[in-house]
């Protein structure tokens, strides 16, 4: 049986000179954690998250000075030669965000800091009598939705003018009381938290979005982001998506939590920009970032490899044998080669692959194209070099 996968078909969003949705890949991104008052610290860690892969760079503005500051470090990005889209990451004043959209690509916002002044903390009840009484999942009222949107008119005004796309950031930790109160701290909550500032967005005719659902825990973060889409698919909507583990970790604690979240998002069909979040420099997150996207299918970045654990069946030393077929095709970016013990799973489970490397006896190897077996017989000695040749004769075979 053939399985066909798809990805949800989001609206394209323009961010700088590099688009995000709709047929795109995946895009990468990472976040600086050094000072943004210091422009070249600030830069330098960009190149670096840069030439790691990374493909927008986000930086925090915790004050109007590190928002100015802004300016600088795209002019110096730029006079490095260095044009990756820059986003800024607001949080708690969203008069940063008016004066970042003036500079970077892309600001981002959380909708928990849109509150109106009467209930600013999370789990502060509104005082409004039918807001106080309604039950929890009751809508939301129409006067706090319309206070919402005079406070974030303005910055989509400044992004219409500027080109400038907005990410409604909605993260698990940080849900305003008012969404709380009538939904709980749930993925519901995170939903309807970002659909509302969507639906302010679209009334005002301001469709330049990019959505995220983020918690710590995975369950979270998975089942905000399925509801998400099932709920944008009931409204008409298709935002691009951002996927992101928050405070997942360090080592490999970081990079199962990042690979269950993302992965199994990306395995849905959902998402269409990736930040690996892991206590370490920025720069090591791309890795990270690119490998879960060739392990779940979404984008190819380098050659990957097929291969069985071995068992008794095995009759040539794999660890080895695989060990010397990478040496030799690493480089052959987006093809699949695979190596197996014995002809018993081996076929089968390289059933993808574009090329096998399949024990056959003692000694003796079997070497595929796809599924077809184009040499039997071969000596073990000669089968990797012979393999080699075999992609070069399919005209697959780049110089490195």
């Amino acid at each position: 049986m053939i399985f066909s996968f798809s990805r949800f078909p989001t609206r394209v969003v323009n961010i700088g000179d590099l688009p995000m949705g709709g047929s795109f890949p995946v895009r990468v991104q990472s976040m600086t954690n050094t000072d943004t008052l210091n422009t070249i610290a600030t830069v330098e860690q960009s190149i670096r998250m840069i030439e790691a892969g990374c493909e927008y760079v986000r930086i925090a503005v915790p004050g109007m000075r590190e928002t100015e500051n802004l300016r600088e470090i795209k002019k110096e990005l730029r006079k490095r030669g260095y044009h990756t889209p820059l986003i800024a990451d607001v949080h708690f004043n969203p008069g940063l965000a008016e004066v970042a959209a003036t500079i970077v690509e892309k600001v981002r916002i959380n909708p928990g800091n849109y509150l109106p002044a009467r209930n600013r903390k999370p789990g502060t009840r509104n005082p409004e009598p039918e807001i106080r009484n309604a039950e929890r999942g009751a809508s939301v009222s129409p006067l706090e939705t319309e206070q919402i949107a005079d406070r974030l008119k303005p910055l989509l005004t400044i992004c219409k003018e500027h080109g400038t796309a907005i990410r409604i950031g909605t993260n698990h930790g940080s849900l305003s009381g008012r969404i709380v109160d009538r939904y709980g701290d749930t993925p519901l909550g995170m939903v309807e938290s970002a659909l509302e500032f969507a639906r302010i967005c679209e009334a005002f005719s301001f469709h330049n979005l990019v959505l995220s659902m983020k918690a710590s825990n995975t369950r979270v973060m998975i089942a905000a982001n399925r509801l998400l889409v099932e709920r944008m698919k009931e409204e008409g909507m298709n935002y691009p998506l951002h996927l992101g583990v928050t405070e997942a970790g360090a080592g490999e604690d970081g990079r199962f939590k990042s690979a269950i979240g993302i992965g199994s998002l990306l395995a849905d069909g959902i998402g269409d920009t990736i930040r690996v979040s892991i206590t370490e420099d920025p720069e090591f997150e791309i890795p990270v970032a690119y490998g879960i996207l060739q392990a779940a299918g979404t984008r190819f970045t380098k050659t990957e490899f097929i291969s069985c654990p071995s068992c008794a069946r095995t009759l040539f030393n794999i660890q080895e044998t695989l060990k010397k077929v990478k040496e030799r095709t690493s480089h052959l970016t987006g093809l699949k080669i695979a190596v197996m013990g014995c002809i018993v799973n081996g076929p089968g489970e390289m059933a993808d692959a574009h090329y096998g490397y399949i024990g056959a006896g003692k000694g003796k190897v079997m070497l595929y194209k796809g599924q077809t077996v184009v040499k039997k017989d071969v000596d073990e000695t000669a089968a990797v070099d012979e393999l080699v040749d075999l992609i070069k004769a399919s005209g697959d075979w780049k110089e490195r």
